[in-house]
């Protein structure tokens, strides 16, 4: 049997840009049933690093479904800080889009583990 998440990576990026339509499929998938799990959040880390240019809608989709999946305790703790650190930093640079990105999360979380406090300073640094 074909490896269905495979074909789908292929399928998005047989032009190299998630686009607005494509965008608005993975989400209703991702969200039908409320809940951005792990696995999701792999592999839309894996589509947005293999595109060329990730459409504006796919890099909103990838921020709100990464917002929700790190938050949904409240908290970030210690391992959601080191995952981010290697999301973030997947490409070596940090752009403004990852910026606004943290200083939204930083915002709505409840308490950060001190990890994500100096990824954080280090990337408004930056």
């Amino acid at each position: 049997m074909a490896d269905w998440k495979q074909l789908l990576h292929d399928v998005l990026l047989a032009d190299g840009v998630i686009d607005a339509p494509e965008t608005a499929a993975l989400k209703k998938e991702i969200l039908a049933d409320g809940v951005v799990d792990n696995e999701e959040v792999d592999f839309l880390v894996g589509l947005r690093n293999a595109s060329k240019k990730p459409g504006k809608e796919f890099e909103a989709f990838f921020f709100a479904a990464l917002t929700s999946n790190l938050l949904a305790d409240g908290d970030i703790d210690a391992a959601e800080a080191k995952k981010l650190r290697a999301i973030l930093f997947a490409d070596g640079k940090i752009d403004g889009g990852e910026k606004a990105f943290l200083k939204d999360l930083k915002a709505k979380a409840k308490k950060t583990h001190a990890s994500f406090d100096k990824l954080y300073d280090e990337c408004m640094k930056a």
